[in-house]
């Protein structure tokens, strides 16, 4: 092709075949500064515009050197050279070279000497006009400009202009006003023009006022489809915490290098209120002096407790302290363990009692608390066959709770058995796991709760949503936990706690045992570094994620412990310090999260009248097999077990049996 300012030939190209034949946008992994590629970008030599790959077609000098930088758009290359009928002007315009400055009639644009335009050449015109009647090609051509073809539809779109126009966009999901982009051949596809000419790559390393960043720079997807977010086990925006699964069409930004998802307004800061959100960077609310003795949640590790952080005192033991045993009631005589020695009040013991260490198998719980006796000093029964341990800590709790905020027309009391209550084990109305520890309760109404839940505070802050006060309330709530992210509602689901922590600033909702019973860090017998709690997918880590300790795969969107140097993760129920040295999970449902018995403690001895020999309370195996009496399997399930026989049977039959 030839056209009239431009010596060579052109020769017609395709961006859309150059696009698909080198399609890498990314360095090669292991490069530090990871740098979109540039997107193809060049002025038209006549129309002065972008050209750009939404117009897909262009025209270029052909000299093979590339020495002759000369470009134009298709439409503009293809000009007629007589516009007949045109909108602007009732005579035929006719395409020419203009010898002198000039300017367009109709939008005032100022061109240069020699450049094209169109004029009319009828006597009328040029009898009563000096500068004749002169458009550019831009004006002459408008409607040729408003088509494009875009990547994300197979048909050409064609813009509409209009102030008045309110349609919703098919690429964000949202109203708007103004110039859309329409496809003439489907009738309900429009496309607003501020997500037409979105960047297809997008870096957000701290661009955005230290709301939300990410590594690595995001691509631009036009759908999300459902085999995709179920493979991903349903991701949210990790900018809004939002969901994505109501639309699998809608656009959206994501890593190719990690999983990683944000919708388009959040990833390019179209939405305000990014400064409260969940997944950001929150503005501090609250005054440090204000609230002092602020517990600032998680724990570090496993050794750390609300109880300690309330009744830990930095002395040595007193023996025969009234004041620290005036609740016991235990059969036995207490011994004080201290770090250098074993005291007794009527000897000196020798033997040596060690603390709880799952990396050694060595197994030592409070009977008050049930969470592990790590460090001394502690107290311990003395008689050899009795396992009956206490941190020192509770020894000093009180003999009543008042005004608890979800029971406060009764006092609570703390309770060593229940009565009525088989083989003392219950279930905590807070945290709705069972329990056989002490429980602070109200027998007139038989409520009980244990004693970990008894003294949750009333405010906190958290790491997972930093520098805004999270505050204590009670209830049943459409939402879901920031953290585990089961529902907060225990009408509708059984399992679902019923106290948690709200933000008053954002819709952020994260269950009480969840701030209090994961610590930060845990260390695993098979990995030599400690690993972090994470409720996010790992940056840097695209593969699958699979629990080092049961093998099942893992969601990376459901809290998990991980370290970065060996790229290891454990289940929350796995990790081995909350595990408290069992062989085996339960991971269905709500228990992926918690170890199910986390507050049941195994290893004492039974007797019914079903069996002549002593049973062992223990947590089922797969080599259990199955219950005496109901031949269920007794995996994953509390159960006495004979160590002379093959006889077993679960909690629920044998308190039938001791109820008959």
């Amino acid at each position: 092709m030839k056209v009239l300012e431009h010596e060579h030939p052109l020769k017609l190209v395709d961006l859309l075949v150059i696009n698909n034949e080198d399609s890498d946008d990314y360095i090669e992994e292991g490069e530090e500064d990871l740098v979109p590629k540039d997107e193809f970008v060049r002025p038209c030599n006549r129309c002065c515009q972008e050209i750009n790959e939404y117009y897909r077609y262009y025209y270029k000098c052909s000299l093979d050197d590339d020495s002759c930088d000369f470009f134009l758009h298709n439409f503009c290359a293809e000009l007629p050279t007589t516009l007949h009928d045109h909108v602007l002007h009732s005579h035929p315009l006719t395409l020419r070279e203009i010898p002198y400055d000039w300017g367009c009639r109709y939008c005032k644009r100022e061109h240069g000497k020699n450049e094209i335009g169109y004029r009319c050449l009828d006597r009328q015109c040029v009898f009563w006009d000096d500068d004749f009647w002169l458009i550019d090609v831009i004006c002459g051509m408008e409607a040729k400009r408003r088509r494009i073809h875009h990547p994300s539809h197979p048909h050409p779109l064609v813009c509409l202009i209009s102030s008045h126009i309110l349609c919703m966009c098919k690429a964000c999901g949202k109203e708007h006003k103004g110039v859309f982009f329409l496809c003439t051949t489907c009738s309900n596809f429009a496309i607003h023009t501020d997500c037409a000419f979105l960047p297809k790559t997008l870096l957000i390393q701290r661009t955005t006022n230290e709301v939300f960043h990410h590594t690595h720079p995001l691509t631009l997807s036009y759908s999300f489809p459902g085999v995709e977010q179920r493979a991903k086990y349903f991701p949210t925006c990790r900018v809004c915490d939002g969901n994505f699964y109501n639309n699998t069409n809608l656009w959206i930004y994501k890593c190719e290098k990690c999983i990683y998802y944000a919708h388009l307004d959040c990833a390019t800061s179209r939405n305000e209120p990014l400064l409260s959100s969940a997944r950001g960077q929150t503005v501090k609310n609250f005054k440090d002096a204000d609230y002092p003795g602020l517990l600032c949640l998680p724990f570090p590790d496993p050794t750390y407790s609300i109880l300690k952080h309330l009744f830990f005192k930095e002395t040595k033991p007193v023996i025969n302290d009234e004041v620290s045993l005036q609740h016991i009631n235990h059969q036995h005589e207490l011994i004080s363990v201290d770090t250098e020695r074993i005291e007794s009040t009527s000897s000196m013991i020798t033997s040596s009692i060690m603390c709880h260490n799952p990396m050694k198998k060595i197994r030592l719980l409070c009977n008050r608390c049930v969470r592990p006796i790590t460090e001394a000093p502690f107290y311990n029964c003395g008689a050899e066959s009795c396992n009956f341990a206490l941190h020192q800590w509770c020894t000093r709790l009180p003999k009543q709770i008042d005004n608890h905020p979800d029971h406060p027309e009764h006092s609570l009391v703390l309770m060593s058995n229940l009565l009525g209550v088989f083989f003392n084990i219950f279930t905590c109305a807070l945290c709705k796991l069972p329990c056989n520890g002490f429980a602070y309760g109200c027998a007139t109404c038989e409520y009980y709760i244990d004693v970990n839940c008894g003294f949750m505070p009333e405010k906190i802050t958290h790491k997972f949503h930093p520098n805004h006060l999270l505050s204590r309330v009670f209830g049943n709530f459409n939402k879901y936990c920031l953290i585990c992210r089961f529902p907060c509602n225990a009408l509708f689901f059984i399992h679902s706690p019923k106290s948690y922590y709200s933000c008053n600033m954002c819709d952020v909702y994260i269950h009480g045992h969840c701030a209090l019973f994961l610590p930060e860090t845990i260390r695993n017998v098979l990995d030599k570094h400690s690993m972090h709690l994470s409720h996010l997918p790992i940056e840097n880590h695209k593969s699958e994620y699979f629990c080092e300790i049961c093998e099942d795969e893992l969601n990376p969107h459901h809290p998990f412990y991980h370290c970065g140097e060996c790229a290891q993760s454990v289940h929350t129920a796995c990790a081995p310090l909350v595990l408290q040295c069992e062989t085996e999970t339960h991971s269905e449902g709500y228990y992926q999260i918690f170890y199910k018995f986390l507050n049941v403690k195994f290893g004492s001895i039974h007797k019914t009248n079903g069996h002549s020999h002593p049973l062992s309370f223990t947590q089922g195996i797969e080599s259990d097999g199955e219950c005496s009496l109901c031949l269920e399997p007794l995996r994953y399930k509390m159960i006495f077990k004979c160590l002379e026989c093959k006889f077993a049977i679960d909690y629920q039959c044998c308190k039938r049996v001791k109820n008959s």
